[in-house]
């Protein structure tokens, strides 16, 4: 009878274990993706019947995307197309985009700098607790040497340098401009120009321009075309929707591209996290939904709740003006891209990305 009893014991105590395993594999997703491969236009489709999601409410999801002058749309599940469509601009009316159409990723590009900043700590090259000065010199700023000598290039990652937003130009990367306003680290604010002198830091750190490192390190491995390029006093990257697929896809498969590691899965994981407590909604130079709160630019007030409440929780997103977003959402195996304009000018659109998911929310569940 103890026998039993013990054997009983252990079976339960099985089960109980396998049922933990089973439910976080649940949790993580099927991390069984597709890799389409480099320098080629074929591209696996899935089709509809097998991704299990509503396709009456994906096709209203779809009719209404056509009306908030979306210009490219991509959804990628397990790494395959499901969705992919090419629209003109009703406001400017530019013709249909294609699958070679370039555009411009606006503030979304701020997550490509994030991986290459990744790629070169991994490489020794820098470290996020590095001063600033040591690679954009001293004098960089207006501030006094002291004050300067505090920002580190975390805080330029975590947009809390503390430089002062106020009544100014936040694109203007010149030292008159860059003046104090709070101690590194204790204040929350989405300031252009901090972030683009990373490509400065890059520059100095790696001991090349910073369109060669990119090339080099992010762009040919995974077979991803596009350019930077100086637009006003901002630092844009241009590309087609399967680009940017592309690039959400090497996050999906946290830093990994078909075998070969790009970036480590640890830092994508840091990178996806909350970086500060100020706003919890931010990584690095990444927004993220499913937190207690969150900030947005050009205002210092705190909501309550997720960013994005009809989304998985998990996901997270590069977004930039009018619009561009790139989503990841790993618990769904899916990338969503869309590239556009919209009459929400803000910095990140946020009321779209909100209203894209209220109807795409359905679509999945």
């Amino acid at each position: 009878m103890k026998k039993l009893q013990r054997l009983t014991s252990l079976g339960l105590f099985l089960i109980g274990i396998f049922q933990v395993v089973h439910l976080d594999a649940q949790s993580m997703g099927d991390r069984s993706l597709y890799f389409p491969p480099s320098g080629e236009e074929n591209w696996d489709r899935m089709p509809l019947n097998q991704t299990g999601w509503d396709q009456g409410k994906l096709g209203e999801f779809l009719a209404w995307m056509e009306s908030t002058n979306t210009r490219a749309l991509l959804i990628l599940k397990d790494g395959k197309i499901v969705v992919e469509e090419y629209r003109g601009n009703r406001l400017t009316g530019l013709g249909p985009m294609n699958e070679g159409s370039l555009w411009y990723w606006a503030s979304a590009g701020k997550t490509l700098t994030a991986i290459l900043l990744g790629i070169a700590e991994e490489e020794k090259l820098l470290k996020r607790n590095d001063r600033t000065q040591k690679y954009l010199g001293k004098g960089w700023t207006a501030m006094s040497p002291k004050q300067e000598k505090s920002i580190r290039l975390i805080h330029h990652m975590t947009m809390t340098t503390g430089l002062n937003d106020q009544e100014i130009d936040l694109d203007d990367i010149d030292p008159s401009n860059l003046t104090f306003l709070a101690k590194p680290g204790t204040r929350w604010s989405y300031h252009d120009a901090p972030y683009t002198l990373l490509k400065n830091v890059i520059e100095e750190a790696s001991d090349q321009p910073f369109e060669t490192y990119f090339k080099e390190k992010i762009g040919d491995p995974i077979g991803m075309g596009g350019f930077w390029q100086k637009t006003g006093m901002n630092h844009v990257f241009y590309s087609n929707a399967r680009s940017m697929a592309r690039f959400g896809l090497l996050l999906l498969a946290e830093g990994e591209w078909n075998g070969k590691q790009i970036v480590s899965s640890g830092f994508i994981r840091e990178m996806t996290s909350s970086s500060q407590g100020l706003n919890p909604s931010y990584g690095f130079l990444t927004w993220l939904n499913g937190k207690s709160s969150f900030k947005l630019p050009g205002v210092q007030q705190e909501f309550d709740g997720a960013l994005v409440p009809s989304a998985p929780k998990d996901m997270y997103q590069a977004m930039g003006r009018n619009g561009q977003f790139l989503m990841v959402v790993p618990s769904e195996n899916l990338v969503i891209v869309r590239m556009g304009a919209h009459s929400d000018n803000s910095l990140i659109s946020y009321r779209l990305i909100r209203d894209m998911w209220d109807r795409f929310g359905p679509v999945i569940q």
